[in-house]
């Protein structure tokens, strides 16, 4: 809003107006207003729960060997990140941009999603919440709805990178002139970066790139919906998610700033997609929003983002990454994540496995993995056998977990951005 408004004052010679057309003043204002308005708002919030007695439902105190009480902590915490990401971003950012609006849709759509799932939870009093199969539907939903518009949005194009050989034989990077729609994408640790889902299905024919564009769709899919879970589950102990997630919003704003910056594009060998600079103003107002709600949500928490953040922060991550064609990036980047979401696949499964041959095997003392260092072994089932029984040899205390998980998250996504110089 406020940059429409001060690009239109602009003609009459306004002093400072033209400040409004830097991306990099944007963003910048962005994160300080993103970073106040959850400080502000949190403060509120948490006083406004409190007095109404909105509390996380009692979370199992066995978990904790250092007896950290968590009762009378108010959640839904999410509310706090929604409101400070949507206000700067609609002030301050160009929000006729394809790639605003679908961000914006994302993080509404997601934070009903979680927000629906804490109600179930704190009103009706059912730690199960919103039933799995309807979580699924909505994460598949909005994966689908935004894997559809960049397919069909004329808004949503690229400008591919070809190499290109000169007369001394030196190797250039050049950007083709006209902006297409493409099924590439960006993959680490080969020659030319990049990865064509339609030349995947060749054999095909003249089919294959209608179905590239399905398994662009059905990739879309299966980001948001990963990445989403993953953040859920690591969203365990206070500031953990929250932190990892900021983290992984500075790395995504590189890879967007770069892919917008058709200089960059060419140095890093990537795909040069004009728009996506919006995003960088995005990405900042959520990282402002991610450390404002860090002022709260640091240990002892003030107050929990429940389902209504994390679902909503992990959708924001993956659409992201889809959108300037990174997607494949993100198994690194969000490599936190997707081991959260590997220890749970392999405790449940391992379990049932066994437990069809009449025994009762757990691999991990507890899952999420992030539980797995703070439990005692005297607090496992004495009915079950653990593989990884006595590792780690003494649990640790939260907030040191936490920092050491941020600490893993800051060496992953420093690693990621090297993959583009690293073929």
């Amino acid at each position: 809003m406020l940059y429409y408004i001060f690009r239109f004052l602009e003609q009459y010679d306004i002093p400072g107006a033209h400040l409004w057309s830097y991306i990099s003043f944007r963003a910048l204002l962005t994160l300080i207003f993103a970073l106040l308005i959850s400080a502000w708002f949190g403060e509120k919030f948490i006083k406004w729960m409190k007095r109404r007695k909105i509390f996380e439902t009692e979370r199992d105190p066995s978990i904790d060997p250092f007896g950290v009480e968590k009762k009378g902590v108010p959640t839904m915490g999410g509310i706090i990140i929604i409101v400070s990401i949507l206000i700067p971003v609609i002030l301050l950012c160009r929000i006729r941009n394809i790639y605003i609006i679908l961000m914006i849709v994302t993080t509404l759509w997601l934070g009903f999603l979680g927000f629906m799932d804490d109600y179930i939870k704190i009103f009706k009093r059912n730690k199960e919440g919103l039933k799995g199969k309807y979580k699924i539907v909505g994460q598949v939903s909005i994966g689908f709805i935004v894997g559809l518009t960049l397919w069909l949005s004329p808004d949503a194009v690229v400008r591919e990178n070809v190499q290109v050989q000169q007369h001394n034989q030196e190797i250039v990077v050049k950007h083709k002139k006209e902006a297409v729609k493409s099924l590439q994408t960006t993959i680490p640790f080969v020659k030319n970066h990049n990865l064509n889902y339609s030349e995947v299905l060749g054999f095909l024919g003249k089919y294959k790139v209608a179905a590239g564009w399905v398994i662009f769709v059905l990739m879309t899919i299966l980001v948001v919906t990963a990445v989403s879970n993953g953040a859920n589950l690591n969203d365990g102990m206070d500031g953990m998610c929250a932190g990892n997630s900021a983290i992984i919003g500075v790395a995504l704003g590189v890879l967007a700033y770069v892919s917008a910056h058709i200089g960059f594009a060419s140095y890093f060998d990537i795909m040069y997609i004009p728009q996506t600079e919006e995003l960088v103003v995005f990405l900042c107002a959520f990282v402002g929003a991610m450390v404002g709600f860090l002022w709260y949500n640091a240990f002892p928490a003030q107050v929990f983002m429940g389902d209504t953040g994390s679902l909503t922060i992990g959708g924001i991550i993956g659409v992201c990454a889809v959108i300037i064609h990174k997607e494949l990036l993100l198994p690194i980047l969000c490599g936190i994540f997707f081991i959260e979401s590997l220890s749970v696949i392999i405790q449940t499964q391992w379990f049932k496995y066994q437990k069809r041959k009449g025994k009762r095997v757990r691999v991990f003392r507890a899952t999420p993995i992030h539980d797995n260092f703070r439990k005692l072994d005297s607090q496992l089932d004495a009915t079950s056998t653990y593989i990884l029984k006595g590792w780690p040899h003494r649990p640790f205390h939260e907030s040191k977990i936490t920092i050491r998980f941020w600490i893993t998250t800051i060496i992953l996504a420093a690693l990621t951005i090297i993959t583009l110089k690293m073929r």
